[in-house]
Formats: C-alpha cells, sequence, structure tokens
C-alpha cells in the first residue's frame, strides 16, 4: 500500500515538474515574441496555454483523490498540498505569458523603444532564471535554493521600477511612444508578477520542508531607481 502511495506521489512531482517546463518555455517564447514584434510565435504562446491548464486540473485532481483515498498526514501531506498550491502558481504564471501574447499581437505596428526592450529582454532573462530555480529547488526540496530565488525577486522588482519610470520619461517626450509605452509597462508588471508567483512557490517549498508558512515575498519593499 505505501509504495502504491509512494508512486503516485513520484507521479504527481513529475507532472509538476513537466509543467513548470512547459510554463517556463512559455515565458521565453511570449518575451521573444513580444521584443522581436513576432505575431505567429505569441500565437503559439496562446494555443499552448490549454496545455497548462489541462495540466494544472489533472494535477489538482490527483491531490484530491489521494488526500481522499490514501488520507494521508502529516509529512505526506504537506507534499500533496504543496504540490496542489504551487501548480494553481504555475497556471497563474502562464496565464501571463499569454498576457505577453497578447501585448505582441496588440502593439505591432506602434512605435518602438528599442532601450526598453532590451531592458524588459534582460528583466525576462531574470525571471526564467528564477523560474528554473526554484523548479530545480522543487525537485530537490532544496529550501537554501528555494529563498535563494527569492531573494532574487529583489533584482526583478528593481528592473520593474526602472523599466517603468524610463518608459514614462518616453512618453513624456514622444507623444507617439504613449500607446507602445503603455504595453511595455503591462509586459514588465506581467514579468514582476510572475516573479512574485515563484516566490510563492518558494514559500510552499519551505512549507514542505518545516511545515511552516514562512513570507519570502520582498514585492512591496521599496527599492530606489538607479
Amino acid at each position: 500500500m505505501r509504495r502504491v502511495f509512494e508512486e503516485e506521489l513520484n507521479s504527481l512531482h513529475v507532472h509538476f515538474f513537466e509543467m513548470g517546463k512547459m510554463v517556463n518555455e512559455a515565458i521565453y517564447k511570449s518575451v521573444k515574441a513580444f521584443v522581436n514584434h513576432d505575431k505567429e510565435l505569441a500565437q503559439q504562446v496562446i494555443d499552448a496555454d490549454l496545455e497548462i491548464n489541462r495540466h494544472e486540473v489533472e494535477l489538482e485532481k490527483q491531490c484530491f483523490e489521494m488526500i481522499a483515498l490514501q488520507q494521508p498526514v502529516t509529512t505526506d501531506l504537506r507534499k500533496i498540498v504543496t504540490v496542489m498550491k504551487a501548480s494553481a502558481d504555475l497556471e497563474r504564471m502562464g496565464d501571463h505569458a499569454v498576457s505577453i501574447a497578447k501585448s505582441t499581437i496588440r502593439v505591432k505596428g506602434s512605435k518602438r523603444i528599442y532601450e526598453v526592450e532590451a531592458e524588459i529582454a534582460e528583466m525576462s532573462e531574470k525571471v526564467k532564471v528564477m523560474v528554473q530555480g526554484v523548479l530545480d529547488a522543487y525537485i530537490n526540496f532544496d529550501t537554501k535554493k528555494a529563498k535563494a530565488v527569492a531573494l532574487s525577486d529583489r533584482a526583478v522588482d528593481k528592473d520593474a521600477k526602472r523599466i517603468n519610470h524610463d518608459c514614462i520619461e518616453h512618453m513624456k517626450a514622444d507623444p507617439e511612444i504613449v500607446l507602445g509605452g503603455s504595453d511595455y509597462m503591462l509586459v514588465t508588471g506581467y514579468l514582476e508578477r510572475i516573479g512574485d508567483y515563484v516566490t510563492n512557490i518558494s514559500e510552499w517549498i519551505v512549507y514542505l520542508n518545516s511545515g511552516k508558512v514562512v513570507e519570502l515575498n520582498t514585492h512591496n519593499k521599496s527599492t530606489p531607481i538607479k
């Protein structure tokens, strides 16, 4: 009986990791599409979101079935709850990737700010590293790495403030930038939120190992623009 439970639990972890890789790819493709004004690639991200959503629904179903049928306690229950909560965060990250892709379709043809696009691409790389880092921390139950990943969100928040500041300055100087600049700020906000969800998953990893819910999110801490 225990062997069957362990196999089901391992299946949960594998499916979660697969979903995480899909989400990370969606983030990467959505930003690439946005920076390159690639509507076709953006549409691929939008279409692929159905599969991410399906994974989340299946994981949630598996979690509820294991709780109902196996009646796990303590550590085992924490593992199932962690998968269920963290997969919901992944699904929301996928939704933000879709929002970036939709911005790509909307903004195509608008006047561009190449230096801001370069900043957004750089910010997205940091987010991508965060996503991969939290997936590695999850698969290895590595609390130390999870906390380090959450800490790196400060750099993402700092980037977001700088990009928004730059966009506002460009829009003040050139009215033709307003439409495109607004989308730059939206995309920056989506990336910032993805970083916050990564931090949420880091918190669930800490909970998995300790049973304690610890606040790791530094989103509301002010960081000066440099």
